[in-house]
């Protein structure tokens, strides 16, 4: 399957964005620095994230990093160079990534290996699925460095594995490996070839009804912290969209056919 690559025609350097059939891969690239978060990586991953939400040829996204590791955070080298102002401003933008990352309409997959800390564990967290190599080491460990996490851990965690662990994990700054961050539920998966698991995982997503599978991503995030009946019928109205859809009719006559349905997202 060929790839395509979007690197020039967005002007990014720190980050590359690739299109292979129905999926975007979507690279950290700066290996050297451990693919730390200076601020044109920030402002690299915003707008490569812009170009991937309008694409609806795309029905799955995968995140990795390049190099040694996923991404280490912050670059510090950076930071301490920064003013609080700029500090601010960088801060904000690792929050606006993270925010649009989480509210692409596509599912989208973390692919962890060697480090995930701070600002890219939190990227992570971001992702509707987390696959990881058996020995990544993740955490978010800001408050060894003074500071909290900025761009949502603090919300995030305590939703994926509750209030307590996740006080536990960040109050502590503590470091753990990807087998107990599977216990903990952080991760859908560990695997040896871990590229492969997330690949299969896309794939599985990229056979789906591509707009049924928007429609439950956004059934799932935005009925998750309101009551019952606000859920419902958020779920109601999700379900709504789809009755006319050409893909739900596929759906019924591949049923009937003994076939594979051939969804178009229309």
């Amino acid at each position: 399957m060929e790839k395509v690559t979007f690197d020039t025609e967005l002007g990014l350097q720190n980050v590359r964005l690739e299109k292979e059939g129905g999926r975007a891969i979507l690279t950290l690239n700066r290996p050297d620095n451990l693919n730390a978060l200076n601020y044109q990586t920030l402002c690299e991953l915003g707008e490569a994230l812009e170009a991937i939400r309008y694409d609806r040829s795309i029905r799955a996204v995968l995140l990795r990093g390049e190099g040694k590791g996923f991404c280490v955070g912050a670059d510090l080298k950076e930071r301490k160079t920064l003013t609080d102002d700029q500090v601010r401003r960088n801060v904000h933008k690792i929050r606006t990534v993270c925010d649009q990352l989480e509210a692409l309409p596509q599912p989208t997959i973390a692919v962890l290996h060697g480090y995930a800390f701070g600002g890219g564990f939190e990227l992570a967290l971001a992702c509707d699925f987390r696959y990881a190599h058996p020995e990544t080491k993740m955490g978010l460990t800001e408050v060894s460095l003074g500071i909290i996490p900025g761009a949502g851990g603090t919300i995030r965690l305590p939703k994926l594995i509750g209030k307590a662990k996740a006080k536990e994990l960040i109050m502590m700054a503590k470091r753990i490996e990807a087998r107990e961050a599977e216990q903990l539920g952080l991760l859908n998966g560990t695997a040896e070839n871990v590229w492969e698991l997330a690949l299969e995982a896309a794939r599985r997503l990229e056979e789906m009804a591509p707009l049924a599978v928007i429609q439950a991503k956004h059934a799932i995030d935005h009925g998750f912290d309101v009551d019952t009946q606000t859920g419902m019928a958020i779920e109601n109205k999700a379900y709504e969209v789809l009755i006319p859809t050409e893909d739900r009719v596929e759906a019924l006559e591949a049923f009937s056919e003994k076939r594979k349905p051939q969804f178009k997202g229309r």
